[in-house]
């Protein structure tokens, strides 16, 4: 009467005839034998089936529902592959859910459940088709590595995706490569899309940020027909493609250094039909031979660009200049001075500029308090400062490489989403223009 070996996410069901349908649900009711997770389903040859919490032995219980409760009735075990949830299971939360298999399925194993365990267990993830990437303090407890793989088949089934993986901390290196283990499926290849844009990557070689959303959709709205957009930090294509597909921007110079980056930007400029448009600069940005040339320069590096600043205020037009969007993450910590997080020689190499740059706002009567009134109530403080600093950095640069004066204006600070406590991702579009010659 034993059911055939288990197999993962399986569910035992005693198996009747309709007619005794009802006198075995009340048994097993009464034995608290009868699993209400699952629907008793109606199989193909007319019998019934009756998932039962396949921890509990059951051949006693077996001998009692043909001996006595009914009396001549086939009664067998037998294996649902696919039980369908039942009402009750269907208004879980995906959480409860997955914590509902997991322990059913572990205390079938003989693994005792525990308060550890189920707050080892995933409260979040994300979903790329049917990829689940779950975050990276799960299943930390060393009891889960002896349940591997087919733990990954329950909790993917739990949760209805074919695939999993489990990010960890990015890799502080230049590339910001995340740390992803693929935990069930044959590769890490999924697609998403935003605003009408497919995006394909590896998950496992390159990053994903859903809060980018904001920025991506409002890139996308901007005026630049004809424009020359300039992206040092392209990575997949997050704004290349917005700026290409939807904004307009006549043609794009792709910068990226992550060769994996790079292999999922090809495909998606291709897949999104405007590789025709846009040129990738394999390699370090810094060593960027391009030069007067854009009319925008995308820096969508965070913690900080400023790396890159030196290269945007080079490729800017000569004659025209163009628009800076520079992201950033700004602290908030209360009374904290924040300035841009440069290396002290490069503070000393522009600071013959800076004065001058200074001393030009005070005669022309540009300073800083006008610019506040402009802000003020629209960002933080903190941005403001930031923002200030960064565009005295800036027509620094410009001044040092072009050896004459630029007027900078900050025209927007927006916020992207918040990265941690007390951290926001902001981006400062700064327009750049070189000042008339006079005389």
């Amino acid at each position: 009467m034993e059911p055939d070996s288990e197999k993962p996410g399986a569910v035992v069901a005693v198996v009747t005839e309709l007619r005794f349908t009802q006198r075995y649900k009340d048994y097993l009711e009464k034995q608290q034998l009868l699993d209400r997770r699952y629907r008793v389903e109606k199989m193909p040859d007319g019998t019934v089936a009756l998932p039962v919490r396949g921890e509990t032995p059951l051949e006693q219980h077996l001998w009692a529902l043909k001996n006595h409760v009914a009396p001549g009735s086939p009664c067998k075990l037998m294996q649902l592959l696919r039980p369908a949830p039942s009402k009750k299971a269907q208004c879980c939360s995906p959480a409860q859910r997955l914590c509902l298999e997991v322990s059913r399925w572990l205390e079938g194993r003989g693994v005792q459940w525990s308060a550890e365990l189920e707050a080892d267990l995933p409260r979040s993830w994300q979903r790329h088709g049917n990829l689940l990437l779950l975050s990276e303090d799960c299943f930390q407890a060393k009891q889960w590595k002896n349940l591997e793989p087919e733990l990954w088949e329950i909790v993917a089934s739990a949760l209805g995706a074919q695939r999993l993986a489990r990010r960890g901390r990015v890799s502080p290196d230049g590339t910001r490569t995340p740390a992803v283990t693929l935990l069930l499926g044959a590769h890490g290849w999924v697609e998403h899309v935003d605003n009408g844009i497919r995006y394909r990557f590896d998950v496992t070689r390159c990053m994903f940020s859903f809060g980018n959303i904001t920025e991506k959709l409002r890139v996308a709205s901007l005026p630049c027909a004809g424009e020359v957009l300039v992206d040092l930090y392209a990575g997949i294509g997050y704004f290349a493609l917005p700026f290409l597909v939807h904004a307009g921007a006549a043609f794009v110079h792709a910068c990226e250094w992550n060769p994996h980056a790079v292999e999922a930007l090809r495909a998606n400029l291709e897949i999104n039909g405007v590789a025709d448009r846009c040129q990738i600069h394999f390699g370090d940005n810094r060593k960027l031979k391009l030069s007067n040339i854009a009319d925008r320069v995308n820096l969508g590096l965070i913690p900080s660009s400023e790396e890159g600043w030196l290269v945007a205020c080079r490729v800017l037009r000569q004659d025209a200049g163009g628009i800076l969007h520079i992201h950033q993450n700004v602290e908030s910590f209360p009374g904290k001075n924040l300035q841009p997080s440069g290396s002290s020689d490069m503070e000393e190499e522009q600071w013959p500029y800076l004065q001058q740059i200074i001393t030009n706002q005070g005669k022309n009567g540009t300073g800083r308090d006008s610019r506040r009134k402009m802000l003020a109530g629209a960002t933080k403080p903190e941005w403001q400062r930031w923002a200030e600093s960064a565009e005295t950095r800036i027509a620094a640069l410009l001044q040092q490489i072009h050896g004459k004066p630029w007027k900078t204006q900050i025209l927007h600070i927006h916020p992207v989403k918040s990265y941690a406590p007390h951290v926001d991702h902001i981006v400062l579009d700064l327009e750049c223009r070189p000042c008339p010659l006079i005389g």
